[in-house]
């Protein structure tokens, strides 16, 4: 099995997040590519462990648990931010202001 299309996938989705990341304002956005990196480098676990053996699903499962947990507690503070300022854009949210 050939490693190049799927590493070439995995860090053209990485590639995607972080550029989301940087230039979006919107924690709801942020946050999906946030998991869109999580899911680009799980990508590129799975390739490798098609090559090195099982070491590569194992740590694929401890991803996707940060990332569920991730997705949990992540989700979680953006709707209290949202409650109390009533905006998700991160220019707007000054939280060490009062």
């Amino acid at each position: 099995m050939l490693l190049g299309p799927s590493l070439i996938v995995s860090a053209v989705l990485f590639s995607l997040g972080v550029a989301g990341v940087l230039l979006r304002r919107n924690a709801i956005i942020i946050f999906m590519c946030v998991e869109l990196m999580l899911n680009a480098v799980n990508l590129s676990f799975i390739a490798f462990a098609q090559q090195l053996g099982p070491e590569g699903h194992v740590i694929v499962f401890f991803v996707m648990a940060v990332a569920a947990a991730e997705a949990a507690v992540g989700l979680a503070i953006i709707i209290s931010i949202y409650r109390f300022k009533e905006t998700v854009n991160l220019q707007n949210i000054n939280l060490l202001k009062g």
